[in-house]
């Protein structure tokens, strides 16, 4: 099963106050997740906007600035609300892997002196 099972649903953007600029929205780039490591970070079935991820074996995972492994090497943000289904297989989502962001409107905590794989300028 796939997340790109018919299905009908309304979901916006989301609260996008997190980016500082235009800067880096108009070529966000895909990434693909497995809702199953997301599942700490997704309220009511959606992934919210802002929440930063890392890379780890191809896959988007939840960005844990005290983690290893990879997962504290910030790699960019979910740019737009996302909706997932438990079991329903790999999400591919766009992602911010450039631009400014504004730290303290993010949903979840990123220092700002993170290590990044991305070109941001992260502001408080």
């Amino acid at each position: 099963m796939t997340q790109l099972a018919p299905r009908t649903e309304s979901v916006g953007a989301g609260d996008q106050s997190w980016l500082g600029s235009r800067h880096g929205t108009e070529t966000p780039k895909s990434a693909t997740l497995d809702p199953s490591a997301w599942t700490a970070k997704t309220t009511a079935g959606v992934i919210k906007s802002g929440e930063p991820f890392a890379v780890v074996a191809g896959l988007a995972v939840p960005y844990n600035g005290a983690g290893s492994g990879g997962t504290n090497v910030l790699a960019g943000f979910v740019f737009t609300d996302q909706s997932v289904r438990t079991g329903g297989g790999y999400l591919t989502f766009p992602g911010i892997w450039h631009g400014r962001i504004i730290l303290s409107k993010l949903p979840s905590t990123v220092a700002a002196d993170a290590t990044t794989s991305g070109l941001f300028v992260l502001e408080a």
